[in-house]
């Protein structure tokens, strides 16, 4: 499986709040309705806190979504 590298989801400027740690670019396993992606995303390196940002939410993972319903 490749890894999903999204433009405009860097961690820059994004800190975790609990851990007050800088979030970094990491590979991270997303699963919906049995479908298994790898992406990157801003991490915690700490406590591993995941930030999915808003535009990918409400964007691209909001189509697959809908593509993986329709099934």
């Amino acid at each position: 499986m490749s890894m999903i590298t999204v433009p405009g989801t860097g961690a820059d400027g994004w800190r975790c709040g609990p851990c007050d740690e800088d979030l970094v670019m990491k590979p991270v396993d997303l699963t919906y309705l049995n479908s298994q992606f790898n992406v990157e995303l801003p991490v915690c390196p700490k406590c591993g806190y995941v930030l999915i940002p808003e535009q990918l939410a409400l964007g691209k993972m909001h189509q697959v979504e809908q593509l993986l319903e329709d099934k």
